[in-house]
């Protein structure tokens, strides 16, 4: 099983308005073995951060050709902790819901992740936001240069 390295981030310029916000995804896949490495942007409209850190790791998974073990590197705590403290599994056994405290937000987004994760063997750690980790750093960068190329392109 291959191993791959993915660094991602999102984030969002207006968080959490209905309209009229850019947010966009960063992800920087590392193959070990192969000594490569891919880096992938994109800028969204009307989205949140969450959206975006979502967003980045589907994104980062979904370019992945065959099973592969995977490290997930996120500074997104809302991504992390509902791996690794298995909030993810309580959501599945309730239709995708939370129960009775109410509706999953992003509850779509969730469900995409999910079945990508299901198809790797994935590892979720949480790594400090702008910190001195160089390939964070580089995913972080691709965020903020999608959403300045974006504004520059339709502002």
């Amino acid at each position: 099983m291959k191993e791959v390295l993915l660094y991602t981030d999102g984030g969002c310029r207006g968080n959490d308005t209905s309209k009229d916000n850019i947010g966009a995804i960063g992800a920087v896949l590392l193959y070990p073995e192969k000594g490569h490495k891919k880096e992938i942007k994109r800028a969204y409209e009307n989205t949140t951060n969450n959206q975006m850190e979502l967003q980045a790791i589907i994104t980062g998974l979904s370019l992945l050709k065959e099973p592969c073990k995977v490290t997930v590197y996120s500074d997104s705590a809302y991504v992390v902790n509902a791996y690794n403290q298995d909030w993810v599994t309580g959501w599945k056994m309730k239709g995708w819901s939370r129960g009775k405290s109410g509706v999953l937000k992003n509850r779509e987004l969730w469900m995409e992740l999910d079945e990508l994760v299901g198809k790797h063997q994935v590892t979720f750690v949480k790594v400090k936001g702008h910190s001195d980790n160089e390939f964070n750093n580089r995913a972080d960068q691709l965020v903020n240069e999608a959403m300045d190329e974006w504004i520059k392109k339709n502002h």
